[in-house]
Protein backbone atom coordinates (compact mmCIF):
# COMPACT_ATOMS: atom_id res chain seq x y z
CA UNK A 1 0.00 0.00 0.00
CA UNK A 2 1.25 3.54 -0.67
CA UNK A 3 3.01 5.09 2.32
CA UNK A 4 0.58 8.04 2.41
CA UNK A 5 -2.37 5.64 2.77
CA UNK A 6 -0.65 3.75 5.58
CA UNK A 7 0.08 7.01 7.38
CA UNK A 8 -3.55 8.08 6.99
CA UNK A 9 -4.78 4.77 8.36
CA UNK A 10 -2.41 4.99 11.33
CA UNK A 11 -3.57 8.55 12.09
CA UNK A 12 -7.20 7.50 11.81
CA UNK A 13 -6.62 4.58 14.19
CA UNK A 14 -4.96 6.91 16.74
CA UNK A 15 -7.90 9.33 16.51
CA UNK A 16 -10.41 6.51 16.97
CA UNK A 17 -8.52 5.18 20.00
CA UNK A 18 -8.41 8.68 21.50
CA UNK A 19 -12.15 9.17 20.95
CA UNK A 20 -12.92 5.82 22.60
CA UNK A 21 -10.81 6.64 25.65
CA UNK A 22 -12.31 10.12 26.03
CA UNK A 23 -15.84 8.71 25.79
CA UNK A 24 -14.97 6.36 28.65
CA UNK A 25 -13.65 9.30 30.70
CA UNK A 26 -16.80 11.34 29.99
CA UNK A 27 -19.10 8.46 30.94
CA UNK A 28 -17.18 7.89 34.19
CA UNK A 29 -17.40 11.57 35.16
CA UNK A 30 -21.14 11.70 34.46
CA UNK A 31 -21.72 8.64 36.65
CA UNK A 32 -20.71 10.53 39.82
CA UNK A 33 -23.07 12.64 41.91
CA UNK A 34 -20.24 15.02 42.77
CA UNK A 35 -16.45 15.25 42.49
CA UNK A 36 -13.91 16.90 44.82
CA UNK A 37 -10.43 17.52 43.42
CA UNK A 38 -7.23 18.82 45.06
CA UNK A 39 -4.71 19.90 42.46
CA UNK A 40 -1.42 21.63 41.75
CA UNK A 41 -1.60 24.60 39.37
CA UNK A 42 1.42 25.80 37.43
CA UNK A 43 1.88 28.74 35.06
CA UNK A 44 5.08 29.25 33.07
CA UNK A 45 6.30 31.45 30.24
CA UNK A 46 10.04 31.28 29.57
CA UNK A 47 10.09 34.45 27.44
CA UNK A 48 8.43 36.46 30.21
CA UNK A 49 10.41 34.82 33.01
CA UNK A 50 7.24 33.49 34.65
CA UNK A 51 7.28 30.28 36.65
CA UNK A 52 4.53 30.08 39.28
CA UNK A 53 3.10 27.14 41.18
CA UNK A 54 0.29 26.91 43.73
CA UNK A 55 -2.31 24.53 45.12
CA UNK A 56 -6.07 24.64 44.68
CA UNK A 57 -9.23 22.63 45.08
CA UNK A 58 -12.58 22.44 43.36
CA UNK A 59 -15.91 20.78 44.11
CA UNK A 60 -18.13 19.91 41.13
CA UNK A 61 -21.75 18.83 40.95
CA UNK A 62 -23.05 18.82 37.40
CA UNK A 63 -22.38 22.35 36.10
CA UNK A 64 -22.21 23.82 39.61
CA UNK A 65 -18.80 24.40 41.18
CA UNK A 66 -16.83 25.97 43.99
CA UNK A 67 -13.19 26.72 43.21
CA UNK A 68 -10.50 27.90 45.63
CA UNK A 69 -7.32 29.08 43.92
CA UNK A 70 -4.68 31.76 44.58
CA UNK A 71 -6.55 33.20 47.57
CA UNK A 72 -9.79 33.65 45.67
CA UNK A 73 -13.02 31.65 45.78
CA UNK A 74 -15.14 31.30 42.64
CA UNK A 75 -18.69 30.00 42.93
CA UNK A 76 -21.17 29.09 40.20
CA UNK A 77 -24.80 28.55 41.23
CA UNK A 78 -26.16 27.67 37.80
CA UNK A 79 -26.77 31.26 36.75
CA UNK A 80 -24.08 33.60 38.05
CA UNK A 81 -20.36 33.37 38.75
CA UNK A 82 -19.28 34.87 42.09
CA UNK A 83 -15.60 35.77 42.46
CA UNK A 84 -14.81 36.37 46.13
CA UNK A 85 -11.53 38.09 47.07
CA UNK A 86 -10.89 38.33 50.84
CA UNK A 87 -7.70 40.33 50.22
CA UNK A 88 -9.61 43.06 48.35
CA UNK A 89 -12.82 42.53 50.34
CA UNK A 90 -14.70 42.45 47.06
CA UNK A 91 -17.22 40.17 45.39
CA UNK A 92 -17.71 40.34 41.63
CA UNK A 93 -20.96 38.89 40.31
CA UNK A 94 -21.30 38.19 36.59
CA UNK A 95 -23.75 36.11 34.53
CA UNK A 96 -22.32 32.88 33.14
CA UNK A 97 -23.46 34.10 29.70
CA UNK A 98 -20.81 36.84 29.94
CA UNK A 99 -17.96 34.35 30.41
CA UNK A 100 -15.57 33.48 27.58
CA UNK A 101 -17.24 30.52 25.81
CA UNK A 102 -13.82 29.07 24.93
CA UNK A 103 -12.44 29.24 28.47
CA UNK A 104 -11.91 25.93 30.28
CA UNK A 105 -13.97 26.71 33.38
CA UNK A 106 -14.28 24.27 36.30
CA UNK A 107 -17.65 23.21 34.84
CA UNK A 108 -15.88 22.18 31.64
CA UNK A 109 -12.68 20.92 33.25
CA UNK A 110 -13.63 17.26 32.93
CA UNK A 111 -15.58 17.47 29.67
CA UNK A 112 -14.21 20.34 27.55
CA UNK A 113 -12.62 17.86 25.15
CA UNK A 114 -15.97 16.70 23.76
CA UNK A 115 -16.29 19.52 21.22
CA UNK A 116 -14.02 21.72 19.16
CA UNK A 117 -10.85 19.62 19.22
CA UNK A 118 -9.01 17.18 17.00
CA UNK A 119 -8.11 14.20 19.19
CA UNK A 120 -5.18 11.79 18.89
CA UNK A 121 -3.24 9.48 21.15
CA UNK A 122 0.10 10.80 22.44
CA UNK A 123 2.71 9.35 24.82
CA UNK A 124 2.05 6.96 27.69
CA UNK A 125 3.90 7.36 31.00
CA UNK A 126 4.32 5.35 34.18
CA UNK A 127 3.65 7.61 37.17
CA UNK A 128 4.19 5.87 40.52
CA UNK A 129 2.91 2.58 39.13
CA UNK A 130 -0.02 4.14 37.29
CA UNK A 131 -0.23 4.15 33.50
CA UNK A 132 -1.06 7.66 32.32
CA UNK A 133 -2.13 7.86 28.68
CA UNK A 134 -1.92 11.31 27.14
CA UNK A 135 -4.33 12.50 24.45
CA UNK A 136 -3.36 15.48 22.32
CA UNK A 137 -6.15 17.96 21.66
CA UNK A 138 -5.73 20.56 18.91
CA UNK A 139 -8.38 23.29 18.56
CA UNK A 140 -10.34 23.15 15.31
CA UNK A 141 -10.73 26.94 15.45
CA UNK A 142 -7.49 28.38 14.08
CA UNK A 143 -8.18 31.65 15.94
CA UNK A 144 -8.09 29.95 19.34
CA UNK A 145 -5.51 31.27 21.80
CA UNK A 146 -4.71 27.65 22.67
CA UNK A 147 -2.03 25.96 20.57
CA UNK A 148 -2.64 22.46 21.93
CA UNK A 149 -3.65 20.61 25.08
CA UNK A 150 -2.29 17.36 26.50
CA UNK A 151 -4.79 15.46 28.63
CA UNK A 152 -3.27 12.77 30.88
CA UNK A 153 -5.69 9.98 31.79
CA UNK A 154 -5.24 7.17 34.30
CA UNK A 155 -5.96 4.13 32.12
CA UNK A 156 -7.25 2.05 35.02
CA UNK A 157 -9.61 4.53 36.73
CA UNK A 158 -10.40 6.63 33.61
CA UNK A 159 -9.86 9.72 35.77
CA UNK A 160 -8.04 12.79 34.49
CA UNK A 161 -4.61 13.08 36.12
CA UNK A 162 -2.97 15.97 34.28
CA UNK A 163 -3.89 18.83 31.95
CA UNK A 164 -1.17 20.72 30.05
CA UNK A 165 -2.39 23.72 28.05
CA UNK A 166 0.09 25.33 25.63
CA UNK A 167 -0.96 28.80 24.48
CA UNK A 168 0.16 30.65 21.37
CA UNK A 169 1.65 33.46 23.49
CA UNK A 170 4.20 31.00 24.92
CA UNK A 171 2.44 30.44 28.24
CA UNK A 172 1.89 26.95 29.58
CA UNK A 173 -0.69 26.02 32.20
CA UNK A 174 -0.27 22.69 34.00
CA UNK A 175 -2.89 21.21 36.32
CA UNK A 176 -1.92 18.03 38.17
CA UNK A 177 -4.53 16.18 40.21
CA UNK A 178 -3.33 15.23 43.70
CA UNK A 179 -6.60 13.66 44.88
CA UNK A 180 -9.84 12.78 43.11
CA UNK A 181 -12.77 11.98 45.43
CA UNK A 182 -16.31 11.20 44.36
CA UNK A 183 -19.81 11.14 45.86
CA UNK A 184 -18.80 13.02 49.00
CA UNK A 185 -21.25 14.25 51.69
CA UNK A 186 -22.04 17.84 50.79
CA UNK A 187 -23.89 20.74 52.40
CA UNK A 188 -27.08 21.78 50.61
CA UNK A 189 -25.85 25.37 50.37
CA UNK A 190 -22.43 24.44 48.96
CA UNK A 191 -23.09 26.35 45.73
CA UNK A 192 -25.29 29.13 47.17
CA UNK A 193 -23.88 32.64 47.55
CA UNK A 194 -24.94 34.13 50.90
CA UNK A 195 -24.54 37.89 50.56
CA UNK A 196 -25.09 38.40 54.31
CA UNK A 197 -21.67 36.82 54.96
CA UNK A 198 -20.01 39.62 53.00
CA UNK A 199 -21.67 42.72 54.46
CA UNK A 200 -18.28 44.48 54.70
CA UNK A 201 -17.33 43.62 51.11
CA UNK A 202 -17.82 45.74 48.02
CA UNK A 203 -20.34 43.92 45.82
CA UNK A 204 -19.62 44.54 42.14
CA UNK A 205 -22.49 43.37 39.92
CA UNK A 206 -21.60 43.32 36.22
Amino acid sequence: MPVVVLLFMAAFAKAQSAQTLLKEVDAKVKSYENIAIDFKYGLSNDAEGINQETRGNVVLQGDLYKLDLIGTTQLFDGKNVYSISPEDEEVTISPMSDQDPDAITPSKMLSFFNDGYRQEMDISQNVQGRTIQFVKLTPIDSNSEIKSTLLGIDKQTKHIYKLIISQKNGSKITITVNSFKTNQPMAKNMFVFDESKYSNYYINKL
